[in-house]
């Protein structure tokens, strides 16, 4: 069945209005397949995730693979390809979605039509994700998580373990909870936001790199920066908090962060932290398992076989970053997510025979909403009540650093 573009998406928001305004065609999954149970969302159900999956030229088998190692029916899917990507890998990657019975029948995968170029030096990143918040709002008023992925990212637990594991915890300790890597800079460290740089990505049709002015800034006193991971996993609330604007703090910051040289590293981070009723919900990590260099570089090192061991047993929800087609992605499909190739990853709601060569979730029984966490969910949720654990001794929120810290 062909792809067709369903919709052209015009967004317009007083939170990032500084930043450009969103075009999105998106490709829908039309299917005359009937759903075949209804999708539950509220505080008496799991909790359902937006996952928003980015990635450049060439990424498109990439991000269908991802796509399936986390794909779940409650949940909710936007793929980016970026404009330096052909039309063609764009269509094919809807295409391919399009070929899983469960996404043809349950829609609730869409890939974006009209792309952006992204690079990671700038602010285009902020502007992107904050766009594919605002878009996955309009499509689907169910899910309570947003989760940023990239092309070199993969799950270390099935979409059931995360369900049942981690969101609930963090649900019942505050409503609002969002997690991300979050640290406060002090003088040294607010150097690396005086410099002013000029992101073209919001503005050009081509890739450009960025600009920098001649010219620093001083640091505001307004408001306090901080920084951590660029990978975040952000509550509902929080981002409506910063895209429908009924405060000036995410529009402010949102305009400082515009010419920032890594802006995706400090806008949410400084803006959960400086707003009084979220800077009390972060939980200091990005639960990822990433090795970096030492000192580290601007990505983390590829990893391989060597250290599947450690990465299965370090109680992380995904893993980063990985070679196109490594074998260690084999190992954690067969050992740790049971997916067999071009197939979804098993979980309580498929209820088609289990066979390495047969999709069980080609079918699916009159409830997709039970959950039946595999063994990786004991290990999550290890080192989540770690986490929890430094939360409440308020350690771990926002965090100032001494007067000595180096950025």
């Amino acid at each position: 069945m062909g792809v067709e573009k369903k919709w052209l998406f015009t967004l317009f928001s007083a939170a990032f209005l500084s930043l450009s305004i969103l075009m999105f065609s998106s490709f829908s999954c039309f299917t005359s397949i009937p759903f075949p149970s209804i999708v539950l969302h509220g505080p008496h159900h799991p909790p359902a995730f937006a996952y928003f999956i980015s990635g450049g030229n060439k990424d498109g088998d990439r991000i269908f693979r991802l796509l399936l190692a986390v794909y779940h029916p409650r949940n909710r899917y936007l793929l980016h390809l970026g404009m330096d990507a052909r039309d063609e890998e764009r269509q094919k990657l809807g295409a391919a979605a399009m070929s899983v019975p469960a996404i043809r029948a349950f829609r609730n995968v869409d890939v974006v039509g009209k792309a952006d170029y992204v690079t990671y030096l700038g602010s285009s990143n902020v502007a992107v994700t904050l766009r594919a918040a605002s878009v996955m709002m309009k499509l689907d008023a169910g899910w309570d998580w947003f989760v940023t992925l990239s092309a070199r990212d993969y799950p270390l637990v099935t979409q059931d373990g995360n369900a049942n594991t981690i969101w609930p915890t963090f649900s019942l300790l505050f409503r609002g909870t969002s997690t991300s890597l979050i640290t406060r800079v002090t003088l040294d460290g607010k150097n690396r936001f005086q410099p002013i740089v000029v992101d073209p990505g919001l503005y050009l049709a081509r890739r450009s790199q960025i600009f920098h002015a001649t010219q620093k800034r001083d640091t505001p006193d307004a408001f306090n920066l901080f920084t951590g991971s660029p990978w975040v996993i952000l509550s509902r609330s929080f981002l409506e908090f910063c895209i429908f604007g009924w405060d000036n703090l995410p529009r402010t910051l949102l305009m400082y962060f515009t010419n920032v040289k890594l802006s995706q590293e400090g806008y949410f981070h400084s803006v959960i932290c400086n707003a009084p009723e979220f800077k009390n919900t972060t939980v200091n990590a990005d639960l990822r398992y990433m090795i970096w260099d030492n000192p580290p570089k601007m990505e983390p090192l590829f990893l391989n076989v060597s250290v599947y061991d450690q990465m299965a047993e370090s109680g992380a929800a995904f893993a980063r970053q990985f070679e196109v087609g490594d074998p260690v992605l084999d190992m954690i499909d067969r050992k740790i997510l049971k997916r067999g190739s071009n197939h979804a990853v098993p979980g309580a709601w498929c209820s088609g025979r289990r066979s390495w060569w047969v999709d069980p979730c080609s079918q699916w029984g009159e409830d997709v909403n039970i959950l039946k966490p595999g063994p990786q969910a004991k290990k999550l949720e290890d080192s989540v009540s770690s986490l929890l654990d430094d939360w409440s001794s308020h350690t771990n929120q926002c965090l100032i650093a001494s007067e000595d810290t180096q950025d």
